[in-house]
């Protein structure tokens, strides 16, 4: 029997449309000064919209799940995509920080039918056994890949046109994107039993099923680490570093501000989680997914504690980037893999997306405490420390899950 290949149409076109939405997404962190800046808010407010902006991803993640699983993947992803264009054009009006956070969950609502829960799932139901591990970990690693040029594409924009300006522009590639929708075409591969099925049986199994609430519990932090260093990250680079070295490493390679500092940190990170999340995909298939989980968990606390104890400097923030990158995204295939083996593939999107909704909760509460406590203190220290403790947590959590596919309901 001819083996199924990895590569296939649906795993490409799901990977440009996961690159070009995280491209989007995670440039935000950039226009960050910008905004506040030009209108004279506080920190904490575009860090407020940044932090509904995530919340609404996570109330939207599961939502898109059951829409594509009712609908169709395609109608979801169409539907995400115009709602992603449209909040970001409504956005480059906003001149307000209540109509900029109220925008921002059109956003949030466009990244859920854009990003992971839509995308994995068709992605997931379409790939073998032997290659699901690997296919979640390439769609994931294509976010990664957007959010290498996305920071310094925004960055880039902003030397030649205005903020709102740029705004539109990403809202044009959104569209644009849609037309790969045509190879995303997939039947739905899962049992007989997992068929028979209805969405209300495997979510009353999944939420009696304790592994169920840890693995959501252990999304957190993830979440929380994550959008956190996304949106203040560069900010706080520009703020902490200090100058670049004339004639230096960083100066030759065209980074010569601290500005470019910041946006050239989110793009290290991308970039060297491209590797470590395949990794994850590749040992997801060999090795206990629980432990991988609490190991990569286990590794971020360690180098986050280590990168606010050390004095801080343009070298430190490389290196950061670069080991924080490395672990970056690694729990989204182990994860998403780990719903699937448990609950099966049938109502793989809804069950992910209520796991990722954990995710978000972090994301939201690591944002907005880092403009809030910003604007109280001055400085980020107390919120890298609260992210230190989180990430200790869901290192803990993960190691009572048990790793076995539950039956089918009656």
């Amino acid at each position: 029997m001819a083996k199924t290949p990895l590569i296939t149409p649906i795993l490409i076109a799901g990977c440009v449309i996961m690159l070009i939405s995280f491209a989007v997404r995670a440039s935000f962190g950039v226009f960050q000064i910008p905004i506040a800046e030009e209108f004279g808010w506080l920190r904490s407010e575009f860090s407020l919209a940044i932090a509904i902006q995530n919340l609404a991803w996570g109330i939207g993640q599961p939502i898109f799940g059951a829409i594509a699983e009712k609908i169709g993947d395609r109608k979801a992803i169409v539907i995400g995509a115009i709602t992603y264009a449209l909040g970001l054009m409504l956005s480059s009006f906003a001149t307000t920080p209540l109509a900029h956070q109220f925008l921002e969950i059109l956003v949030g609502f466009g990244i859920a039918g854009t990003g992971f829960g839509v995308i994995l799932a068709v992605v997931g139901r379409a790939a073998s056994d032997e290659n699901r591990s690997m296919a979640l970990a390439i769609a994931t690693a294509a976010g990664s890949a957007g959010q290498i040029v996305g920071a310094p594409t925004a960055e880039f924009l902003m030397t030649l046109m205005s903020w709102q300006m740029v705004f539109i522009t990403f809202a044009t590639i959104i569209l644009l994107s849609l037309f790969m929708l045509p190879m995303m075409r997939t039947n739905v591969v899962a049992t007989r039993a997992e068929l028979e099925e209805s969405l209300g049986q495997v979510l009353i199994k999944a939420f009696r099923d304790p592994s169920y609430t840890l693995i959501f519990l252990g999304f957190f932090s993830c979440g929380y680490q994550l959008a956190f260093i996304t949106a203040h990250f560069p900010a706080f680079v520009t703020e902490m570093c200090g100058p670049i070295a004339p004639g230096g490493v960083l100066h030759t390679m065209g980074i010569t501000t601290t500005s470019a500092l910041g946006a050239a940190a989110i793009a290290l990170i991308g970039l060297a989680n491209i590797g470590g999340t395949l990794a994850a995909g590749w040992a997801g298939k060999r090795y206990s997914k629980k432990y991988l989980l609490a190991g990569i968990y286990v590794a971020r606390t360690v180098v986050a504690a280590a990168f606010i104890l050390m004095p801080i400097t343009p070298m430190s923030v490389i290196i950061f980037s670069i080991a924080m990158g490395s672990l970056w995204l690694a729990t989204v295939p182990l994860t998403s893999g780990l719903v699937a083996h448990i609950y099966g593939l049938r109502y793989m999107g809804t069950l992910y997306g209520i796991v990722f909704f954990s995710h978000q909760l972090g994301s939201f509460l690591g944002v907005w405490l880092g403009g809030r406590l910003y604007d109280i203190y001055g400085d980020y220290t107390l919120v890298w420390w609260i992210g230190v403790g989180v990430g200790a947590f869901s290192a803990i959590v993960h190691l009572p899950i048990k790793e076995r596919p539950l039956p089918a309901a009656a």
